[in-house]
């Protein structure tokens, strides 16, 4: 499903149709192909050969707005809006000395995958009217790839981490130790720089459009396997969540004293986790089970209309992870003014169960 995404939005997201070669070359194109219509003599067919590749037409240059898909325009528009958050995070990281327990460090990893996703939209766009050829759909191929299950895997490892914390409450910090979150985020990289080199590898339809899936250059066993890779990731966060829930539910009843406090904490963890939830099965979920179902004969802008969301969950997700947490918060007024609100805290807060 990861290959699926990142295939869909460095191909331009078309699906081929057909193998052939040969090209509808509309009527609005002939004073292109023929600069000189009227001049008496001139044999337009042997003067200006039509082009009747795929290829060829690929090197024409853009001569109207209309050339450039609104689709990717959005996509483009979107990973700009991308790069910027995460950039702004990863700088309160990196300038805060205080920010370097694993929760943050797996913060940043999520950030930094995020980033490099937006890049990589970017770099899309530019290679879809800029620069083409085979090779640069491999190297964006290749990036969104390594970008996107990148994240998938951080917001998993957050979710793990946030579920340790509670349920080893007390020997979290002794467990958890700075070096094995690196070993963590070591290995996800790892994961997700191996599924980005399979289609320079030849794990790709380039050779055969019919085994494409609805992104080509993703065949369709990988596009489904992907997919049901993804869904099963959703539900071990799911799983997590619930236990979390559970578990915060029992501290609320086991402090009787501070049974109030507790409550209103426990109820605000319970909205985060379903809009955590909530977000990531809205974002995610219509592109996999797309890729599932459908193929390369399906219309275009199915496809674009359950990428386009894939890719915004780039965009909340540093809502959720980092704008949220009150710590980010002080080191990004500190960035931005000099001063810390009265409301916050000057010094770093102990998790509680809101932070889910």
């Amino acid at each position: 499903m990861i290959l699926s995404l990142a295939a869909a939005m460095s191909s331009g997201g078309l699906p081929q149709n057909t193998t052939s070669s040969a090209t509808f070359v509309p009527s609005s194109l002939d004073p292109w192909l023929d600069p000189y219509p009227d001049l008496p003599g001139v044999n337009s067919s042997s003067a200006v050969p039509v082009r009747t590749s795929t290829s060829d037409l690929d090197l024409r240059p853009l001569t109207s707005p209309q050339d450039v898909s609104p689709w990717d325009v959005a996509l483009c528009v979107t990973g700009t809006l991308i790069s910027c958050e995460n950039a702004l995070v990863i700088a309160v990281l990196f300038y805060t000395p205080t920010l370097r327990a694993p929760m943050f460090i797996l913060i940043g990893s999520l950030a930094f995958a995020d980033l490099l996703a937006g890049l990589g939209l970017i770099l899309n766009f530019v290679f879809i009217y800029l620069v083409k050829g085979e090779v640069v759909t491999l190297v964006s191929t290749g990036i969104l790839i390594v970008a996107f299950s990148a994240s998938i895997l951080n917001i998993l490892a957050i979710t793990v981490d946030r579920y340790l914390s509670l349920y080893n409450a007390l020997t979290y910090h002794t467990e958890r130790t700075v070096l094995f979150t690196y070993l963590v985020i070591g290995l996800i990289w790892l994961v997700g720089l191996i599924l980005g080199v399979l289609p320079a590898l030849g794990w790709n339809c380039l050779d055969d459009e019919t085994t494409c899936s609805v992104c080509r250059p993703v065949t369709k066993s990988n596009a489904v396997a992907l997919a049901i890779f993804f869904l099963l990731v959703f539900a071990v966060m799911m799983q997590l969540y619930l236990q979390i829930c559970r578990i915060a539910f029992r501290h609320a009843q086991q402090i009787a004293v501070q049974h109030q406090f507790i409550a209103i904490s426990t109820t605000k963890g319970v909205q985060t986790l379903s809009v955590i939830l909530c977000a990531f099965a809205t974002c995610w979920l219509p592109f996999a089970m797309y890729s599932i179902v459908a193929d390369s004969s399906y219309p275009i802008i199915y496809t674009y209309a359950t990428v386009l969301p894939a890719a915004c969950n780039s965009v909340i997700n540093p809502i959720i992870y980092a704008f949220r947490n009150p710590d980010i918060q002080k080191g990004l007024w500190l960035a931005c003014c000099g001063c810390v609100p009265s409301n916050l805290s000057l010094r770093p807060r102990a998790r509680t169960s809101s932070d889910v």
